[in-house]
């Protein structure tokens, strides 16, 4: 991504959107890092059981809910995207419509994954071979998680929806409050009672259904304020169904290529054995932990640049873009040094397993380059969406894909399970890649003057 071109931003504008930026990154960051941390409980609580395949299970399991409800982001991207725009033209009628339309959507796939629950469950052992004991503690997770599936994608649209008019600080309460009550009751479940895998999956379960209810609560001014201007034919509108559908499709496919690619890699690491499995399990946290936080500068730049398309401001594009890339690329230095200098510490937090620890030590050099690599792909992620400019990222996202197919392909039978994280690493500089090569015409697209 290049900006070289553009005008650089005087001490007060900097200052102005320097604020502007933190007042959604900051809660954003704050709210995103929890997320990770459920995953790290998650793995902690069953890395401290007798056999690494609960931490293969839990591991497994989540990569399947990752695919399923990951694949369906679209719902979150999709409706802060619209609804920025909406906000940025003072179209408060709009604002609400996309709520309703988004959650009646959300909604309808969730119950659609639940009736679906056999074949998605058979098609996932299909693609994935764990070991006989690590695919039984998956099923048994995912038994479970499934009944979740409407909350999550719901909980999808209300925290777009609310990201899109940047109410921030209400996203990090909900959050907060979700994932908080997750990380409890797996404490309580898995540690207290010893339901062990159950366990986990029967918290994420209450938390997504409590926090459905508790974001319908904080939301509930726009589903009982009567607008005369909401009407069937307006939610109906074929036009905005057409480009929601458009943008939702695009995105949807580039996600399940994120997804795909993720899943492809724990799969080849299950390849490799249990203690493999499970090492990988644990740096990956290290990769969620960063790339949640920086994800928070890339939510900022969706909200500001979205809003600076509904206004027409290129201008106000640029400084969005720039000001929040060089906050994303001081965490993304902030985060390598942290993995750097206390790496080894963190991975024996997840286990007291030996060998695990060892192994995940033997393979930490990839987390701490990993930040430097990935910062610039999520903040291009975040203008695309902002922007709603789908197309692009589903293209990009195709062909990074299968750059990363290529690089495991030629990579992992020669340097093993570090090929696999070289592999994983390459995927992320083409991500950089193919979305740059997009932006300037991006930039060109945006009406308004440049300054």
């Amino acid at each position: 991504m290049s900006t070289s071109h553009a005008p650089c931003l005087p001490s007060d504008g900097f200052s102005q959107w320097n604020g502007r930026v933190w007042r959604l990154a900051g809660p954003i960051i704050i709210a995103n890092i929890s997320t990770p941390l459920l995953g790290a409980v998650d793995t902690a609580v069953m890395g401290h059981l007798p056999d690494p395949a609960y931490i293969g299970g839990v591991a497994i399991g989540a990569v399947i809910f990752d695919f399923l409800f990951w694949g369906f982001g679209f719902l979150q991207m999709s409706t802060s995207g619209f609804t920025a725009q909406a906000q940025g033209a003072g179209d408060e009628t709009e604002v609400r419509a996309t709520l309703f339309r988004a959650m009646a959507l959300a909604v309808t796939l969730g119950l659609l994954l639940i009736l679906l629950q056999g074949p998605i469950i058979a098609l996932a052992f299909i693609v994935m071979d764990p070991s006989q004991q690590v695919e039984g503690l998956a099923r048994s997770y995912y038994a479970i998680r499934i009944w979740s599936a409407p909350f999550a994608l719901a909980n999808y649209v209300i925290l777009g929806w609310l990201l899109g008019q940047q109410r921030a600080g209400l996203i990090l309460v909900l959050q907060l409050a979700l994932n908080g009550t997750n990380i409890a009751l797996d404490l309580l479940f898995v540690v207290g009672f010893g339901w062990g895998i159950e366990g986990v999956a029967l918290a994420t379960l209450i938390a997504q259904g409590g926090g459905v209810a508790l974001a319908i609560f904080f939301a509930r001014s726009a589903f009982m304020v009567r607008d005369p201007s909401i009407t069937w034919s307006r939610l109906a509108d074929r036009g905005r169904l057409t480009a929601l559908l458009h943008v939702n499709v695009n995105i949807m496919i580039r996600t399940l290529c994120l997804i795909f690619a993720l899943a492809y890699f724990t799969a080849r690491g299950a390849e490799m054995g249990d203690l493999i499995l499970a090492a990988n399990a644990v740096l990956m946290q290290f990769q969620f932990v960063s790339a949640y936080a920086m994800d928070g500068f890339a939510h900022a730049v969706e909200v500001l640049a979205g809003n600076a398309v509904g206004r027409r401001s290129r201008a106000d594009f640029r400084r969005a873009v720039q000001v929040s890339t060089l906050w994303a690329l001081i965490f993304a230095i902030l985060s390598a040094l942290i993995f750097w200098l206390i790496g080894e510490q963190i991975i024996a937090l997840f286990s007291n397993i030996a060998e695990v620890r060892l192994t995940a030590i033997e393979y930490l050099p990839w987390m701490i380059v990993s930040p430097l690599i990935s910062v610039w792909s999520f903040q291009l992620d975040g203008i695309f969406v902002g922007t709603t400019r789908s197309a692009e990222m589903r293209n990009a996202m195709i062909a990074s894909l299968l750059v990363y197919l290529a690089a495991c392909w030629l990579l992992i039978p020669a340097l093993g399970n570090h090929g696999l994280w070289l592999s994983l690493m390459v995927f992320m500089a083409a991500r950089m890649i193919t979305l740059g090569l997009y932006f300037p015409r991006l930039e060109r697209a945006v009406a308004g003057p440049a300054a």
